[in-house]
């Protein structure tokens, strides 16, 4: 029991990579207030936990709402030991000569604004109890440039930079500011980038998971376990001396290419200049 009597705040918590850390934190022993702005599923998930969770609309880009997360967490348990800035969207897709403004600074509103906020209001209740933890969602595009579209990398960068700047500010009172970096993970953010109804979450990962397990040197899928268990670590007191960390999860991606996948994308080079050295071509 990990989390024992511990307290989260988890933005984005009503679905996907939030959802599971949410359910995860829970059967450590922890409690957690959802904070998202998807009511059914969020108001469900709370019922289906009991009284060791909360539900809360949580519109990330809006401080008053973020403010208002942190509050209930401390009015309800009187601490908060995990603030997770988890909540996110694939932001425009546009590249940067065709990039509306208006579209650029969304993406940085919920992606980067929205991680600001979460740690600025954490930290007081933090401070005041002695320590916490804060882990941010960046991503493995915020690494690799041109993995996807570029505000959303770009945005991604800022968080891990993000987290670096803002566990020096605070680590003078024992809080731990950390990061992960998820890889292709089979969640229903695939189904906002294509548009697809958030009552088809479940079949949008499922779909996922079936076309992604060659995506990376891992042979298998990317699981919203794998995510929430490195959360849970950067929150457990056993990475008590681990701060200003962006932690990879994404089954080996961002480390390049298995002799199998080089052997996939140059023999056909091979085979044409081999042609061209046997004289029949």
């Amino acid at each position: 029991m990990r989390m024992q009597d511990k307290v989260a705040v988890i933005t984005g918590g009503a679905s996907g990579l939030g959802k599971r850390t949410v359910e995860r934190f829970l059967e450590e022993g922890g409690r957690a207030v959802i904070a998202d702005i998807q009511d059914a599923a969020g108001l469900r998930l709370a019922e289906e936990l009991g009284q060791a969770a909360r539900y809360i609309r949580c519109d990330v880009t809006q401080e008053a709402d973020i403010e208002a997360a942190v509050a209930l967490a401390d009015s309800t348990w009187g601490r908060l030991d995990l603030m997770f800035n988890n909540a996110g969207r694939p932001g425009n897709p546009n590249p940067v000569e065709t990039m509306p403004v208006e579209g650029w600074d969304a993406t940085f509103a919920i992606l980067v604004r929205s991680v600001m906020l979460g740690i600025k209001h954490a930290t007081p209740i933090m401070k005041r109890q002695g320590g916490g933890a804060v882990v941010n969602t960046a991503s493995i595009a915020g690494l690799v440039p041109g993995s996807t579209a570029t505000a959303y990398s770009v945005a991604k960068s800022a968080v891990i930079q993000l987290t670096k700047c803002a566990a020096l500010d605070v680590a003078q009172y024992g809080i731990r500011v950390n990061c992960i970096c998820p890889g292709v993970i089979a969640t229903p953010i695939f189904g906002r980038s294509a548009g697809v109804p958030s009552q088809l979450d479940a079949r949008v990962a499922e779909t996922a998971a079936a076309n992604m397990a060659g995506f990376q040197p891992l042979p298998r899928t990317g699981r919203p376990d794998d995510i929430a268990e490195g959360v849970l670590y950067l929150a457990d007191d056993r990475a008590g001396f681990v701060t200003g960390v962006a932690l990879t999860i994404d089954g080996g991606l961002s480390a390049g290419m298995t002799p199998e996948q080089r052997q996939r994308i140059w023999a056909p080079l091979r085979e044409a200049v081999g042609a061209l050295a046997s004289g029949t071509e």
